[in-house]
């Protein structure tokens, strides 16, 4: 399947289906709207042991959205200490659950770079009633 051409909602791009296209790049299957790899620089708290914490942070930049996928890793992660989830709990509210399954309190490295991979689903979409959501 080819990839459809994409025109501006004014029409500047001679290509087919002018009025049809939206404004923005689409994959031809599936709801992905827009996706993205961003740095950010986190400075957890302390996990306690033989525990899993949530800790929220500011992700300013970025443009979080409620509903956003988000996968968190850590590029120098801290032994002991893994990331079990991640979500957007508020517009540009990091959450990131972190797990310490050892005998002592960790506490992961202050300013460490993470990545932060965000899918964000197409805007009004619906799974379809009766077929299957990715029609390959």
């Amino acid at each position: 399947m080819a990839n459809p051409t994409v025109t501006n909602v004014d029409g500047t791009n001679s290509g087919p289906n002018v009025t049809l296209l939206p404004d923005t790049i689409q994959l031809p299957t599936g709801n992905i709207w827009k996706s993205g790899l961003f740095t950010i620089t986190l400075s957890p708290a302390q996990v306690n042991t033989v525990t899993a914490a949530e800790q929220t942070f500011t992700a300013t930049g970025i443009g979080l959205q409620v509903g956003d996928y988000v996968s968190v890793t850590c590029t120098a992660p801290t032994a002991g200490v893994g990331i079990v989830n991640a979500s957007v709990s508020a517009a540009d509210a990091l959450t990131i659950q972190f797990v310490n399954p050892t005998a002592g309190n960790l506490t992961p490295t202050a300013s460490t770079p993470y990545l932060v991979y965000v899918v964000r689903p197409q805007p009004l979409w619906t799974a379809p009633a009766s077929e299957p959501q990715l029609d390959w």
